[in-house]
């Protein structure tokens, strides 16, 4: 199998805690060159990595001819404009979550994806959790039967992050819906089989972010500069009928931090944490909890994924339209906060 070149745009955690790691485990995979505009941070990167190249403007990166696909992991403010500058180059693009600071930006990136013939893939890895693909399994194979309702949950007590831009709204696009949500709701829509959302209705609340001397689980944020929620919730409405409610948090008054979802189908239900499924056979009320989950890293498993439907020209497994539908029901849950009322989603 040939070599697969590959540069990385941003240097910063997600790179190289999830980017720069997977990458290194495929004997199929190359990393030719780097890029940040932290000079120092890239050099330590490539340097760290093996990596030939360091550049600190993307467009440099994108010059090299023999670079196939590249990885996107700047903030989410500098996701549109890396992406559609690699498609528009001729390169493949893995960029991470969310795809983009609101749905113009992802219709844009899914459009210049289209354009180019270039694939367009998503990093939301939790949809590679052992769990996840176990419950994804037996929906596939019909033992949930019609699912209507989902309800899906990603909380923090006290985990507002003291670090990077995550409580600044111009740079993040939001806060917990932005950061957290992201994730539990593709999660949900992928053992929905991702039916079209046609409405939502949300709520916003910053009750936590904007105060002095709170505990900080995840490092100490700075209240003054504090611009995102610290709770979202959110009921969708989708064009087959079903719904699903969804409710995160940096800061809440909680028991536990929690990442879980409920899914309710005409033949079964199940949760995510702990992993159960509940059914009825045999005029007898059944559940089972399945053991021994074992899997990789996702970040791994999403990194060889992204590779493999390159060199076996493949559609991605996480499509830029379904990153697109994310971001359309995150958008509608926020506007439909400001709004006070129910809106649609197109």
């Amino acid at each position: 199998m040939r070599t697969l070149k590959v540069g990385i745009i941003g240097c910063g955690g997600i790179a190289q805690g999830a980017h720069m790691p997977g990458y290194k485990k495929i004997p199929e995979v190359e990393m030719v060159a780097c890029c940040d505009i932290d000079e120092k941070k890239a050099k330590e990167a490539a340097s760290k990595f093996g990596i030939a190249k360091v550049f600190t403007d993307y467009r440099d990166l994108l010059k090299i001819e023999e670079i196939e696909a590249v990885s996107v992991c700047t903030p989410n403010f500098a996701h549109k404009e890396p992406t559609i500058a690699a498609l528009r180059a001729g390169k493949h693009v893995l960029v991470e979550k969310p795809m983009a600071m609101n749905a113009k930006e992802a219709s844009a990136m899914v459009a210049a994806a289209k354009k180019h013939d270039r694939k367009l893939m998503v990093g939301l890895n939790n949809r590679w959790r052992a769990d996840v693909q176990a419950l994804k399994r037996f929906v596939d194979a019909g033992e949930l039967g019609e699912i209507y309702f989902a309800k899906a949950h990603c909380l923090r007590r006290r985990g507002i992050p003291g670090w990077g831009v995550f409580t600044q709204k111009d740079k993040q696009g939001g806060g917990p819906l932005v950061d957290l949500g992201v994730h539990i709701i593709d999660a949900v829509l992928y053992l929905m089989g991702f039916p079209r959302p046609t409405a939502a209705s949300g709520a916003t609340y910053t009750k936590f972010g904007t105060r002095e001397g709170l505990v900080g689980l995840m490092g100490q944020w700075d209240p003054k500069n504090y611009t995102v929620e610290d709770y979202s919730l959110g009921l969708v409405r989708f064009e087959n009928q079903s719904t699903m409610f969804v409710e995160t948090s940096f800061a809440a008054n909680i028991e536990k931090d929690v990442f879980d979802f409920t899914l309710l189908g005409t033949e079964g239900g199940c949760t995510l944490d702990p992993t159960r499924i509940f059914s009825e056979r045999n005029k007898t009320l059944i559940d089972i909890s399945p053991v021994f989950l074992q899997g990789r890293s996702t970040h791994d498993i999403e990194i060889q994924k992204f590779a493999e439907c390159i060199l076996k020209d493949e559609e991605p497994p996480v499509t830029g339209e379904q990153g697109l539908a994310v971001q359309k029901i995150m958008d509608a849950i926020y506007r439909s906060a400001e709004l006070g009322r129910e809106v649609s989603i197109r």
